[in-house]
């Protein structure tokens, strides 16, 4: 993929508030009209706490630009919604990855590096970096 073909991230929360809140920090930190495209998947379908693999499968699909998909998450059963559906091998676009990141600083330098045109690789790469941020 060239560089004009942007990495799709999917924020994957139990609250769609967290996670909507998220993805708008991360694409105004990357810029507000960052190129790379930045979904969230939060909460079940009906509004409550939890996740969705139906919202997930959305969610990736709607920023699939063919350069792989990058998936953050925040808790223990986001990560196995992700990986069930990696699984089934036919639900999530081609090229979709659980990335092993903190949640929102992971999401920043993922949307920062994906808008500047960075692989899958480097995206995933930089989401994980962020857990070496010391804040002190």
């Amino acid at each position: 993929m060239s560089a004009d073909t942007p990495v799709g991230i999917v924020l994957v929360s139990h609250s769609r508030a967290v996670a909507e809140s998220v993805a708008e920090l991360a694409t105004g930190l990357a810029g507000g009209d960052a190129k790379a495209p930045v979904a969230a998947a939060g909460g079940t379908p009906d509004g409550g706490l939890g996740t969705s693999a139906e919202l997930v499968t959305e969610a990736a699909r709607t920023v699939d630009r063919g350069a792989g998909v990058a998936v953050l998450v925040d808790l223990g059963s986001a990560v196995l919604t992700v990986k069930a559906l990696l699984a089934e091998g036919d639900e999530l676009p081609e090229g979709t990855r659980l990335v092993d990141a903190p949640f929102l600083e992971g999401a920043v330098a993922a949307a920062v590096t994906a808008s500047a045109g960075a692989d899958l690789d480097a995206v995933a790469t930089a989401a994980a970096e962020a857990y070496s941020y010391r804040k002190e």
